[in-house]
């Protein structure tokens, strides 16, 4: 089959960790064990998070004073892509022995009129105090909004619309080889009058570019590998219930937190949806388990895994 992973931010960083690069590497280590095992019985493409990272690299190019203004977030996005996209390549490199790996810089294709752009709402960054994120506001032309009791900057989160290297992934593919690519969902660009490139200040769902890639790229299934084991439904309350295989229409009549799980619940369906294949969300430890049928949270059309005909 060829899969394509989405790597959530855990595998990379785990909460409550010191971002420092071994301990980045060593969970990268421990992930490679489970995707070497996928890359040898599959065609494997792998996307993964970068919140931390750009995070971190956000709050040490604000805070130097050789800059005139910090780095973008286009720019930022690109340093992480190609951090961790150098940590796992080497790490598969070193698991697959003969394998050709790749990690790729990959631009995100954005609409320039897409409504979040007048509409900011993705928080990036630390908390302030409302004062001091209005100060910033004004000295670096950000858009800050209320988290609770702070203020944090907010950048627009538009919908995905193509990967610029899309044709050159699946050109790897073809040739057998691993490709590591769209990490944080991709660096945001659109296009001017005249067909070139800019980047844009926005931060994609990482999520919804997997998916859509996934469909792009003709996968037969489309998995999102986090620190859970399946989809809960009623989360959080007395009867919470594991949910092991469903269908679109029946994830999308229920509710699941806008900043985590809903996301995931809706780049999952989306490529059901649109491709009649395979989806899951599970363990990362669960892998070749989700793809047998036997873990995670496995969403197709008739809620089956393998399908069956109904002819």
């Amino acid at each position: 089959m060829r899969v394509i992973v989405a790597l959530g931010g855990n595998a990379v960083l785990k909460r409550g960790q010191k971002p420092d690069a071994d301990v980045q590497r060593d969970n990268i280590a421990t992930a490679v064990r489970t995707l070497a095992q996928l890359a040898d019985k599959h065609e494997l493409v792998i996307t993964h998070g970068n919140g931390p990272q750009v995070g971190m690299l956000a709050l040490e190019s604000a805070a130097d004073p050789s800059l005139s203004r910090p780095y973008p977030f286009d720019t930022l996005g690109a340093q992480t892509q190609g951090m961790i996209g150098y940590w796992m390549q080497q790490a598969l490199q070193n698991a697959l022995p003969g394998r050709q790996v790749l990690a790729m810089v990959t631009q995100t294709l954005v609409t320039a009129v897409d409504p979040a752009f007048a509409d900011p709402t993705k928080f990036v960054g630390q908390v302030y105090e409302e004062d001091e994120a209005r100060k910033l506001a004004a000295e670096y032309g950000w858009t800050v909004k209320p988290d609770g009791q702070y203020w944090r900057r907010v950048v627009p989160s538009p919908t995905p619309q193509r990967i610029v290297e899309t044709r050159l992934i699946r050109k790897m593919i073809r040739e057998g080889v691993v490709v590591i690519c769209a990490g944080g969902g991709g660096i945001p660009v659109v296009r001017d009058e005249r067909g070139r490139l800019t980047g844009v200040e926005a931060v994609i769902d990482k999520d919804l570019t997997a998916s859509m890639l996934a469909e792009a790229l003709e996968c037969d299934a489309f998995l999102i590998l986090t620190d859970v084991p399946r989809v809960m439904r009623d989360f959080g309350a007395p009867g919470q219930t594991e949910i092991a295989h469903t269908t679109p229409h029946e994830l999308r009549g229920l509710s699941f937190p806008a900043g985590s799980m809903g996301p995931k619940v809706d780049a999952v369906c989306r490529f059901v949806e649109t491709t009649g294949d395979m989806a899951a969300i599970g363990s990362l430890d669960d892998a070749e388990d989700i793809l047998t049928g036997s873990a995670g949270t496995i969403v197709t059309p008739n809620g089956m895994w393998p399908l069956t005909s109904t002819l």
